[in-house]
């Protein structure tokens, strides 16, 4: 028989316990708990290693008790010892380091919002805290046939969501084009939270050159803070720049 491996992450112990127990009667499927998105992602990480990894991944969407209101954090990194990661960000982390992964959100509430949030971060689904288990392990077996699955009564909000959020995320990405891949580079840094002193040495530049370039920025994404820059070009798919990787060389094509 092929077993379904299932990781229940939720920060109240009872009740992922209790669901863990309710999930294990089944005979088919095997399932662990963890407590924190860390500790989750370290479970995937050693069952990767170890040549047995997980099928489905059940995620309490107010993990850590941080609920996501905005495009999720990636990755989580598994170093994060403080549990603080909420269930959205673990989705997206979970769908940039294990992507064979399904990952369904557990939820309290119906949210069209934040079901749209998890659905873009990768979820594979969003289902109600206390609906059956007849249905909860339906979502788990739906979901690696490659299906999604979403309560009816969110179908027309997340959908809403969704064409908002494809609209806004155009606009943003129209705004990135515009700057010049000096400015591109110099945006690259301030979303993965560098300051100007460390952005200047990064590029190879003054500092107060870093400052007219953040300016421009600024000026031509419409926006008046650093922190408003970086939710933009987080919407237009901007990543952070790779702080493992070499510096830009002088000289190179953005000088």
């Amino acid at each position: 028989m092929v077993r379904i491996r299932v990781l229940v992450v939720d920060d109240h112990r009872i009740f992922a316990e209790s669901l863990a127990a309710a999930l294990a009667a089944e005979p088919d499927v095997e399932v662990f708990a963890a407590g924190s998105g860390p500790a989750a992602l370290r479970c995937l990480e050693r069952a990767a290693a170890e040549g047995r990894r997980y099928d489905v991944l059940l995620v309490d969407a107010d993990l850590g008790g941080r609920p996501a209101v905005g495009r999720p954090t990636v990755p989580v990194r598994a170093a994060d010892e403080d549990g603080l990661v909420d269930g959205i960000s673990l989705v997206a982390g979970v769908r940039t380091a294990h992507p064979a992964v399904r990952t369904v959100v557990l939820a309290e509430k119906d949210d069209p919002r934040r079901a749209a949030l998890a659905l873009g971060a990768g979820a594979s689904g969003w289902v109600a805290k206390d609906c059956s288990l007849s249905r909860l392990l339906a979502v788990i077996r739906g979901v690696l046939r490659g299906e999604t699955h979403l309560p009816p009564a969110l179908l027309t909000g997340v959908l809403k969501e969704l064409t908002a959020a494809r609209k806004h995320r155009s606009e943003s990405e129209r705004l990135v084009e515009s700057l010049t891949p000096r400015e591109r580079e110099v945006l690259r840094c301030m979303v993965a939270g560098l300051g100007r002193k460390a952005v200047a040495e990064r590029l190879y530049l003054s500092p107060h050159t870093v400052r007219t370039h953040m300016q421009n920025v600024l000026g031509k994404l419409g926006v008046h803070s650093t922190l408003a820059a970086v939710a933009l070009a987080r919407r237009a798919g901007v990543g952070p720049v790779d702080l493992t990787g070499d510096v830009v060389e002088r000289g190179g094509q953005l000088a």
